[in-house]
């Protein structure tokens, strides 16, 4: 939705921006202003200053300043849409949704209620295995063994599970509530759907485990971990992805952390939830954990909201660095040339519990203060397995590098790092960068060249004879005018409005010629046009889109990110939501040309039916493109794997279906 800027300014005007940021900062009175310790920024000296006659707050020492609605993005990890809502909720405000159809608000009313009503229910859970913990002695044994005092068992909230299978059915007097199975608290099995709803048989998932609550930002407990006392597997269970939870967005401890960044000037990324409890213990209480997943960008970017240094903690065994591998891809986005992100690697018989016991505290901050930076990590990688002593190595490694330099933003870093790999591999830097400036770029391992094709930006999903190229900037891709028919021809081109939606400017037709949108671009434009349709696809369809290369993938992520974080949300809510982000330009450029023709009074309903089923053709191709790569793989195999032919015939009948699909509708296969 579009929030009235008249709103957003009584709403400013309303707030109090001291009271608000006093509940994060410890102010003082100086003078007409208030004083505190930067929170953005390591500082020993109070530089904060919040002005309550300007309603804006301002740091003399890192240069950031706002307003009430900027300090709750930056510093709580709010978007736009959900700090406006927050701040309006505080004060009694109801915030304007004219743009808005009366189902679309009751959607996103009843999205907010639950996922308040989730937390609801898991917040009373969490009392309930705090309560349990002061009666388990083997649950109070494990975690003095692990040296946790009760004092930092209380701050991370930690808990116990009995070892019942219905415990809670004592915490909530409804056992068969939906929101219990909603929340990821209680497991209901039909036997595949043999039993209907009232028979299935209802249990505890957490059962006999130590209990970590997973906080968000706003210290509302979205979900749970659970380890167990012995050496049963698995050791750590983790909740489900539910509406307010999703593993490979969250980290555990960021909400008990963050005072601790700005303290320790960095925050310490580990593996696990005791890592995170006995790293407080012992004096670190600057560091997080990743929730069993390997980390992510969006990991990265949230801890970049509250620091500009990051510090990756592993094993030194191969285990541990394959990880950190992983975690360089996600950091790599947002290396820039004022931050610092580093990689420690301890001894393998250490973990960060172990090695400060061992070594003392002050061992284990010289171990972090030592650690191998990103740019030495990087280039590491990519020399793995290169001779640089032939020029086949040095080749070798150019290749390798390439896609780790390329993903880093442009800056003094990059360009230093330039030099650095073309000394490497015996070339001077121009040579370098025109060498790559005139190649196209590696192919990822396990990929056929059809199935990088849709996942490159401007890419196309068609048959092998089509070269797809990078559109212009200048590029517009074509406009349809939707009919109920089935098959989706080009027509006429026609002024009027965005289907299913609000009037807009007229658009003039197109002049000249311009490539074809790509498959993704098309599946870009209907679902932010329309993000309900992303909430009605399948796991499988979520994860082609999300797993495409480039600001594609990228943009999907994040939109399926959107929707467990707030709900389906209206084109102008996401944008704002996207500002500064890399994939803006692209979602801008498909989104600022309408695509259909006016739409009569009373036919909204039949559009909408239309770009449905044009959304639903569109994945089908990509979907059958991915399911040919699939099968490539799987002939490559016979002869090494035995399921390798089995495979490739149930790919095959998948394929069949599609395309028979594809036939019904109208349309006709690549």
């Amino acid at each position: 939705m579009t929030i009235p800027a008249s709103f957003i300014q009584e709403l400013i005007a309303r707030a109090d921006v001291v009271e608000i940021v006093g509940r994060y900062v410890q102010l003082k009175k100086a003078g007409a202003n208030f004083m505190g310790l930067c929170p953005f920024h390591g500082e020993k000296s109070p530089s904060f200053s919040v002005s309550p006659t300007k309603q804006f707050y301002h740091c003399f020492g890192c240069g950031v300043h706002g307003n009430a609605i900027g300090f709750l993005m930056e510093h709580a990890g709010m978007g736009f849409v959900e700090a406006v809502h927050d701040l309006a909720g505080q004060y009694g405000l109801q915030v304007p949704e004219d743009d808005a159809s009366p189902a679309e608000r009751a959607r996103a009313a009843s999205q907010r209620q639950k996922q308040a009503t989730l937390t609801d229910v898991l917040e009373k859970a969490g009392d309930a295995y705090r309560k349990q913990l002061r009666q388990a002695p083997g649950a109070i044994e494990y975690l003095k063994g692990r040296g946790v005092s009760g004092e930092v068992a209380k701050q991370f909230g930690i808990g116990y599970a009995p070892a019942g299978w219905r415990s809670l059915a004592s915490v909530f007097p409804d056992y068969d509530d939906p929101l219990l199975a909603e929340s990821g608290l209680v497991i209901v099995n039909n036997e595949e759907g043999q039993l209907s709803e009232a028979d299935a048989k209802r249990y505890d998932r957490f059962r006999d485990r130590v209990m970590f609550p997973i906080r968000n930002v706003k210290g509302e407990c979205i979900g749970f971990g659970g380890r167990v006392l012995g050496d049963e597997k698995p050791k750590y269970l983790n909740s489900p992805e539910t509406p307010v939870f999703s593993k490979g967005r969250e980290l555990y401890g960021l909400y008990e952390a963050r005072a601790a960044f700005r303290d320790r000037g960095y925050a310490l990324v580990t593996e696990g939830y005791m890592d995170v409890v006995a790293l407080a213990q012992l004096g670190f209480p600057n560091a997080v954990a990743t929730l069993g997943t390997a980390c992510t960008t969006e990991h990265v970017q949230k801890l970049f909201r509250f620091t500009e240094s990051v510090v990756f903690s592993f094993d030194g065994d191969a285990a541990g660095r394959r990880a950190a591998r992983k975690a360089l891809d996600g950091a790599l986005p947002y290396a820039t040339d004022v931050r610092s992100i580093k990689f420690l690697f301890l001894p393998a018989e250490h973990d960060p519990d172990s090695f400060i016991r061992e070594h003392g505290a002050e061992a284990f901050a010289r171990f972090v203060n030592e650690a191998t930076p990103l740019s030495r990590f990087m280039i590491e990688a990519a020399r793995e397995g290169c001779d640089l002593t032939t020029a086949e190595g040095r080749a070798h490694m150019t290749s390798n590098v390439r896609p780790l330099w390329s993903a880093m933003p442009d800056g003094a870093l990059k360009r230093q790092l330039l030099s650095e790999i073309a000394t490497l591999v015996q070339l001077d830097a121009p040579a370098l960068s025109d060498l790559w400036a005139s190649t196209p770029g590696p192919r990822k391992a396990g990929t056929s060249a059809q199935s990088q094709r849709y996942g490159e930006p401007g890419g196309y999903a068609g048959g092998d004879d089509y070269d797809p190229g990078m559109p212009p900037p200048d590029y517009e891709s074509q406009r349809y005018e939707i009919d109920s028919k089935p098959k989706f021809q080009p027509r006429k081109f026609v002024k009027g409005k965005r289907w299913g939606g609000k009037f807009e400017e007229p658009i003039e037709p197109l002049r000249g010629r311009g490539a074809p949108p790509s498959r993704p671009d098309v599946a870009v434009r209907l679902l932010l046009s329309n993000m309900a349709q992303w909430e009605a696809m399948s796991h499988e369809l979520h994860m082609m889109l999300c797993d495409l290369q480039g600001h594609h993938g990228a943009l999907f992520t994040w939109l399926d990110s959107q929707l467990h974080e707030h709900g389906v949300q209206p084109w102008a809510a996401l944008r704002e939501g996207m500002r500064g982000l890399d994939f803006e330009p692209l979602a801008e450029r498909l989104m600022s040309v309408s695509e259909a023709g006016p739409t009569p009074e009373g036919e909204e309903a039949q559009h909408l039916a239309g770009a449905a089923r044009e959304l639903a053709s569109v994945l089908d191709f990509m979907l059958d493109d991915r399911l040919k790569a699939q099968q490539s793989e799987a002939i490559a195999a016979v002869g090494k794997d035995p399921k390798a032919l089995e495979r490739y015939k149930a790919l095959e009948t998948r394929r069949l279906e599609l395309r028979a699909r594809l036939r019904s509708s109208g349309a006709e296969t690549a």
